[in-house]
């Protein structure tokens, strides 16, 4: 008996088993369709899900309905925002919810989601694009249909929530980040306690100015809840602001114009350890074993009505008196801590709220500084009246808190500044308006880097006026650069507040500035595997370099020397313009390479590929330095470096560069060069080039070639160097070049070579040596051509010197058939003449003709030899 229950019992779980394999399959189509008329029947907005599914085993006993990918998109007025992206939304019901017919409705016991985006958007007229309910359509006489899903939930969870909201009209941004949050509940009944949990990171800007960022709050809350009313109590809860403890009492409830509002909030304790709570972990460190004195306290009400007029009048008061604290295994403490900030609302009118920081002041050892400032009009024209004063030994900062630095700092800073502004004053310049004053400096300031590079300022000082900030001073020195600045910021409020540009003209001196001093060191190497710095390529790709487009500045710089990698400039004269997302210079003059370069040109990064615009003047610059030490000029013209001499040249570039390194794209250069050379002489040991064309070419000594006032003309296409044909005069051959190159060093040149017959060998010279001098003068200079292939590191020669030679043999016959021809017609008319013996003449002219032209023929075969016999 008991085998056959255990038998039967066997059956019935692998049945049920089956079963919860293939429900899922069974329901999958209804559960779809079930989800499709919710979404019809509702939502007036663009639904898409990439797929629906049914689960037996997640929530077991329970159903579990998946929805993955799901996307709302906006219609107008909003067309084509994201109003929901959901990487995934789980449905928690009761299996016997999936039997029921088509006009049924489905109660949903809870909820979970993952991986979800909500952008809440009120246009500049006050409509939400969160209005997404289908409107009422014309009354008929059928009876309602049931709701295809009814909300009856006990628990529901959120995971890694992103919430914006954005109000177009106060210009108002609000951004909750890894939000996460869950809820336990019986939203069966109209009044349930509701148990939460919440995590999440919030910004908040107005008017771009931000007012939070990343703050990180954490609220444990349990909430009465009146589902009838739409009332929300706050009862047991724990709140985290940072590390700022508060507690809530009081409620919210939803209404038709908004919600209404009678909240209470307040710090558990009086403590001061609240207030190093506050500040974000980013800048702080852990409060255990902090000594603190003195309290910090925060008190606040908000109460009254949220409608699209009207905010809840409010009271926060922000208090600490004579407070201090002192961390542990440091060895100063802050003393004498005085805060007294109130922030209110007595109208419910949101431009009526205010901001009175009546006092703030700390004291470190005998440095003493306090600040105080209130802000009214908060939404139409803000108004801002603030000052500061007092000293701060910067090397007490790292003493008495505990700031993440590879070194101290050091140095004295000094500040007595006063400012009233209005915002609309600032946005319109009307410097009036603004009243500006006192001053701030900073001497004796040192800083060292991770990669021990110092900077040490030994005197900085800004005066404030309406409606300049003026650098008067600014001395400082870094590795081997010393630099003196001065010069005038303009709209510095305007940049701060309002997102306008930054001007400024500044003059700059130095000594001596070596560009490696500014420059930030890369991090060292690290050993990775391929996948490794595959993930990271692909996690974060490098950022393109930007001139910044909120600049406006002028920077007239003179330095005596300027050491640029291995390159040593002198009598460094320009101005630097920034403007427009580019950079220009003008007038840029120095002294290098026993001459003078000037420079005028721009780069731009507005667009997305960035480019460059210069031109380029040399004056008696060493042409060997030039064109081995800078790598533009070596990739121009690879064969200059063996010039010895001075060179006068114009250029002009243009093209395109590298958005992430700011080097030019080679291919895309165009331009031109016009260059003269100086008192030249050539040193061919070093050039590959040149010991071909030798070895090819014999009598060619490229030693004894005058290239003095030698111009010549290139252009710049398509990553290639085009050479116009130009002229050079060796003893007495004329040679013409011609041709291009690529900046990859690929060429392609042609060498016209004009030659008197007597290059041509010693068996040349012994047949013209048997020629009278009258007949040697006849002959024609011969043509060789020899081109240049392969690139300049192995190439490759061919010449015509075979019809050099073919041409010089022709040359001879020629000359000999002309004598011939001549002596026969003399005979002629000796025989015409005379009536002398015309058989013997003529067959002594025949018998010297073939002699000739076989001793001619003869000759040239020899030269042909002598010239292409192998050595």
């Amino acid at each position: 008996m008991l085998k056959k229950i255990l038998k039967i019992v066997a059956i019935v779980f692998v049945v049920l088993i089956a079963a919860l394999f293939a429900i899922p399959y069974l329901f999958k189509d209804q559960i779809k369709a079930k989800i499709v008329d919710a979404i019809n029947e509702n939502v007036d907005a663009k639904v898409s899900f990439a797929d629906a599914d049914l689960s037996l085993f997640k929530n077991f006993p329970n159903a579990t309905v998946g929805i993955e990918k799901l996307l709302i998109i906006n219609k107008a007025p909003f067309e084509g925002d994201t109003l929901v992206s959901l990487g995934e939304l789980n449905l928690k019901m009761s299996i016997k919810e999936l039997f029921k017919g088509k006009e049924e409705s489905l109660n949903i016991q809870g909820i979970t989601s993952e991986n979800g985006i909500i952008n809440i958007i009120f246009n500049k007229d006050g409509v939400g694009n969160f209005d997404i309910a289908l409107k009422d359509k014309e009354k008929t006489t059928k009876d309602e249909k049931s709701e295809p899903l009814s909300l009856k939930i006990q628990n529901y969870k959120i995971e890694n929530y992103t919430f914006r909201y954005i109000d177009q009209g106060s210009k108002i941004k609000m951004v909750i980040d890894s939000l996460n949050h869950e809820g336990t509940g019986d939203f069966t009944n109209a009044k349930l306690d509701l148990t939460t949990k919440t995590t999440a990171n919030i910004s908040m800007d107005m008017d771009k100015v931000n007012y939070m960022k990343n703050v990180k709050l954490t609220l444990d809350a349990i909430l009465g809840i009146d589902l009838d009313k739409s009332k929300y109590t706050f009862k047991e809860n724990k709140a985290l602001i940072n590390q700022l403890p508060l507690e809530f009492d009081g409620f919210i409830q939803m209404v038709e114009a908004g919600q209404i509002y009678d909240l209470k909030f307040k710090t558990p304790t009086s403590s001061f350890t609240n207030f190093l709570g506050l500040i974000p972990s980013a800048y702080s460190s852990s409060l255990n074993g902090v000594k603190t004195t003195g309290d910090f306290t925060i008190v606040g009400f908000a109460k009254g009505e949220l409608t699209e007029t009207t905010v809840p009048k409010f009271n926060i008061a922000i208090a600490s008196n004579n407070a201090s604290f002192q961390y542990p295994n440091l060895p100063k403490s802050v003393q004498n801590i005085v805060i007294d900030t109130k922030i209110i609302n007595e109208t419910g009118i949101l431009n009526d709220t205010y901001v009175n920081l009546d006092k703030l002041s700390f004291k470190i050892d005998q440095d003493v500084f306090s600040a105080k400032a209130n802000v009214r009009n908060i939404t139409v024209n803000p108004l801002v009246k603030a000052a500061l004063k007092g000293t701060i030994n910067l090397a007490n900062l790292s003493k008495a808190y505990p700031v993440k630095m590879d070194k101290p700092l050091a140095g004295i800073l000094k500040a007595d500044v006063t400012t009233e502004f209005d915002m609309a004053s600032v946005e319109k310049s009307q410097y009036e308006n603004i009243k500006n004053a006192g001053t701030m400096s900073l001497s004796g300031f040192k800083y060292t880097d991770e990669n021990n590079k110092s900077m040490n300022i030994s005197t900085a000082l800004v005066e404030f006026n309406p409606s300049r900030i003026n650098l008067k001073q600014f001395d400082a020195t870094t590795g081997r650069s010393d630099i003196s600045i001065n010069g005038v910021l303009e709209n510095f409020y305007g940049f701060m507040f309002k997102k306008q540009e930054l001007r400024g003209n500044f003059n700059m001196s130095s000594n001596q500035l070596a560009v490696d001093d500014f420059m930030t060191a890369g991090e060292p190497a690290k050993t990775e595997t391929k996948a490794e710095t595959e993930t990271k390529t692909a996690a974060k790709p490098a950022e393109a370099m930007k001139i910044p487009a909120f600049l406006n500045c002028t920077l007239n710089a003179k330095a005596n020397t300027v050491l640029y990698d291995n390159l040593k400039l002198k009598d460094v004269a320009g101005k630097l313009i920034i403007k427009d997302e580019k950079a220009t210079l003008e007038n840029f003059k120095t002294s290098i390479f026993g001459g003078t370069i000037g420079l005028t040109g721009a780069v731009s990064t507005k667009e997305k590929v960035p480019t460059f615009d210069v031109n380029l003047g040399f004056n008696q610059v060493d042409i060997g330095q030039t064109f081995t030490q800078l790598e533009m000029m070596k990739k121009i013209a690879p064969l200059a470096g063996i010039i010895n001499g001075k060179l006068n040249s114009t250029i002009k570039l243009n093209g395109n560069l590298d958005a992430k390194e700011l080097t030019p794209d080679l291919k895309s250069i165009s331009g031109d060069l016009i260059g003269q050379l100086l008192s030249t002489t050539v040193n061919p040991k070093n050039s590959t080039v040149l010991n071909s064309l030798t070895s090819n070419i014999k009598f060619l000594d490229p030693s004894k070639l005058n290239l003095n006032d030698l111009k010549m003309a290139l252009t710049f296409a398509d990553g290639k160097v085009n050479v116009k044909p130009f002229d050079i005069k060796y003893q007495d051959i004329k040679v013409t070049v011609g041709g291009t190159h690529s900046f990859d060093q690929v060429m392609n040149y042609n060498l016209k070579l004009d030659v008197p017959a007597k290059y041509l060998g010693s068996e040349a010279n012994a047949l013209i040596a048997k020629m009278s001098p009258a007949d040697a003068a006849k002959l024609d200079n011969i043509p060789i051509t020899a081109l240049m292939t392969g690139n300049f590191s192995n190439p490759k020669i061919s010449t015509d010197m075979k019809a050099a030679a073919t041409n010089l043999t022709a040359q001879l016959v020629n000359q000999q058939k002309e004598k011939l021809t001549q002596k026969g017609t003399s005979a002629l008319t000796d025989l015409i003449n005379k009536n002398t013996k015309a058989k013997d003449t003529t067959k002594a002219a025949t018998t010297e003709k073939e002699k000739t032209t076989q001793e001619v023929t003869k000759k040239a075969g020899d030269l042909l030899n002598g010239l292409f016999k192998k050595k």
